[in-house]
């Protein structure tokens, strides 16, 4: 292989792969590198997601310099593709990752001879003619969605118009899902949306919501701003925000005390809140809310700082007291979100069944598959559904799972989605403040100084 000169002239273009899993990548080339003549983009690697592997990042959103595409690889391949490509620069764009997973990252592709960056806000975010309100958090399943509708109720009966715009899932055709409006449940089948997807839709649909997600997020954002007073952008993961922000919202999570200050990027959203929620009150420990608020005072003493609980309803709570249920919980939640229980477990408690059921005897296919991934998961069910055979693999696993009744715990009424034999029981949850402040104090004051 030809070694790069190290003294070759600044004005090369630099040989570039970004690292990313369908979302912040894609956003990263689209703000920075997408018509940058000064680098070359010679590919993507995907991870976190599957089915997203041997596909291409398309021309029609790559722009004039890629006439053929960007190529997506699994990252599994990323040192063979540094050394074959002559690559310069590795750009780490996906969130909800250890601190020591990053840097074991940066030493892999540091040892290949390439750079490796991690690209803040000024250069990745986007400029809107509303003012914006970011919601985000430190890990997967602090809260982020009920947050978001709290705050869009609010707005509402202040009389505003809001449109919420969602951080990218885009698992289909790309170019059709380069912008996608929600406002029906059949503009769900529309876009042909996954499981995971209509986890965060389907919410904001049954409130009444206008929602935007896709691709390009300007463009996004472009379509938004007319038919809005202010735009609230809902996190994915732990992600920073797309764009510049008014009205920063964190929120935290003491069921899993500490991640605050060892996740990327949620301690840069923890740093960037103008208000920090700590969730789920309700259900934490004493000691495990101390020492969130303790960091919060730490590194971002001037926020203002929400107290919430997450209170619990079941449908049918007869079809969990006294049975053998099987808890199906959020799957990125518990996947790399790394959460050991959810709103299911708390159902279950609360409502006196008999035990919790194992599933991991009864999983077939892509969820045997997701068990071995993240063995941590232990007794509880992940509602994964990125593809047909995963939903059907997941519907399949339900059934054959020995259990009485089953308590869906997801934001979405899987009923609609897969046929299960067994009596079912929904969990569904909302964000209530204690105290205060609260958000009607924080929307007033921030609605004021708009005028």
């Amino acid at each position: 292989m030809q070694k790069r000169n190290l003294n070759h002239d600044q004005s090369d273009k630099r040989i570039v792969i970004i690292m990313g899993a369908a979302g912040r990548d894609f956003h990263n080339f689209n703000q920075y590198f997408k018509d940058n003549e000064k680098y070359e983009v010679v590919a993507f690697t995907a991870t976190q997601i599957p089915n997203i592997f041997d596909r291409k990042y398309p021309s029609e959103l790559a722009g004039k310099l890629y006439p053929t595409g960007i190529p997506i690889y699994p990252e599994s391949e990323l040192e063979d593709l540094i050394k074959a490509k002559n690559v310069d620069l590795i750009v780490f764009a996906y969130s909800d990752v250890g601190y020591e997973y990053v840097m074991h990252k940066s030493a892999l592709v540091n040892s290949c001879g390439a750079d490796f960056m991690l690209m803040g806000t000024k250069s990745t975010w986007v400029k809107s003619t509303k003012p914006v309100i970011s919601v985000c958090a430190i890990r997967t399943g602090c809260g982020k969605s009920q947050t978001t509708r709290r705050v869009f109720d609010i707005l509402k009966a202040m009389g505003k118009k809001v449109v919420v715009i969602r951080h990218p899932m885009p698992y289909g055709n790309l170019v059709e899902q380069k912008v996608q409006r929600f406002a029906t449940f059949e503009d769900l089948d529309k876009y042909k949306c996954t499981i995971e997807e209509r986890e965060e839709y389907e919410p904001h649909i049954v409130n009444n919501t206008v929602i935007y997600a896709g691709v390009d997020y300007e463009a996004i954002l472009r379509e938004a701003e007319k038919e809005a007073d202010i735009i609230i952008w809902d996190g994915g993961n732990n992600d920073i925000s797309f764009y510049k922000t008014d009205l920063q919202i964190t929120v935290v999570d003491p069921h899993r005390a500490g991640h605050e200050l060892k996740y990327y990027a949620g301690e840069i959203n923890l740093r960037l809140a103008d208000v920090v929620v700590i969730n789920k009150i309700d259900s934490a420990d004493i000691s495990d809310i101390i020492t969130v608020r303790e960091n919060i005072q730490k590194i971002n003493p001037k926020a203002i700082v929400i107290d919430a609980a997450s209170p619990i309803s079941v449908d049918k709570p007869e079809v969990i007291k006294g049975k053998r249920v099987l808890v199906v919980e959020d799957g990125p939640t518990l996947t790399h979100g790394e959460m050991k229980f959810g709103a299911g477990v708390v159902a279950a408690r609360k409502f006196g069944c008999k035990n919790l059921v194992d599933p991991r005897p009864f999983t077939v296919g892509n969820i045997t598959r997701t068990f071995k991934r993240y063995p941590e998961i232990g007794m509880l069910l992940p509602a994964m559904g990125y593809s047909p055979q995963q939903v059907k693999d997941l519907e399949e696993t339900i059934n054959k799972t020995d259990c009485d009744s089953v308590i869906l715990a997801t934001p979405i009424d899987l009923n609609k989605i897969i046929n299960i034999d067994k009596p079912t029981a929904r969990v569904k949850y909302d964000l209530q403040e204690i105290g205060y402040p609260d958000f009607e104090d924080v929307l007033k004051n921030f609605v004021k100084s708009l005028e």
